[in-house]
């Protein structure tokens, strides 16, 4: 999910629409309400942001401070005029990434993928058991093959294997596909997702790699 904060209705409500086209959820804020909800927004939903794309307000500065004391996600600044100065301040004040605008929201996600790539420990791709994941948008590879899944599978695949280890949560999962304030969406449909999708990754594994508990979640990589 991506994060969009600007005064203008009209910036958040178009950046949504745009990044819905590419299959990419996002929630809009004013810079008021943003402060309201990256203050006391759950883990959950703050797991579920991949970057946060900042228009141009007041408070833009003094924000990255609050969002990085919660989060990790890429910080982009959208400017309205190339102007060094600004510019300079931006990445002083902790901003991952300046872009001026006209940007095209593939870019944007360019961007957000090269910025989680160079801050990664690792390589571009993550490993658990057969299963491996890449950074860089190709299809994950199971078995030592690439396996195309259509866009919400292979995210949940994504999100799992980032997650190794340890369970997530119906909502997690809900709220990294979706969204956290998509309300047009009911939360089962991720059950019908990862049925789905284990039954592919048993086709090729021979065995389902996607442990579930009830009332505990999904996970891979753990018992």
């Amino acid at each position: 999910m991506i994060v969009i904060v600007d005064n203008r209705e009209l910036v958040t409500d178009g950046y949504q629409s745009l990044f819905a086209r590419e299959g990419v959820s996002a929630a809009g804020f004013s810079a008021e309400e943003f402060q309201d909800w990256i203050s006391t927004a759950p883990e959950a939903d703050l797991s579920a942001v991949e970057g946060f794309l900042l228009g141009d307000f007041d408070e833009r500065a003094s924000s990255t401070r609050t969002i990085r004391s919660r989060s990790k996600a890429p910080m982009i600044a959208l400017s309205e005029s190339r102007n060094l100065d600004n510019t300079l301040d931006l990445f002083a004040a902790g901003i991952d990434d300046v872009v001026a605008k006209p940007v095209h929201v593939k870019e944007i996600l360019a961007r957000v993928g090269a910025i989680r790539r160079r801050e990664s420990s690792e390589a571009a791709k993550t490993v658990t058991g057969e299963i491996a994941i890449y950074q860089d948008g190709r299809d994950a590879e199971v078995a030592g093959k690439p396996l195309a899944l259509p866009r919400r599978e292979r995210r949940i695949l994504e999100y799992l294997v980032a997650n190794k280890g340890r369970r997530v949560s119906k909502q997690q999962l809900f709220s990294a596909i979706y969204g956290i304030f998509d309300e047009n969406v009911e939360e089962n449909v991720i059950e019908s997702h990862i049925s789905k999708l284990r039954k592919k990754l048993k086709m090729r594994l021979g065995y389902d790699p996607v442990s579930s508990k009830r009332y505990l979640g999904y996970g891979i990589g753990v018992e």
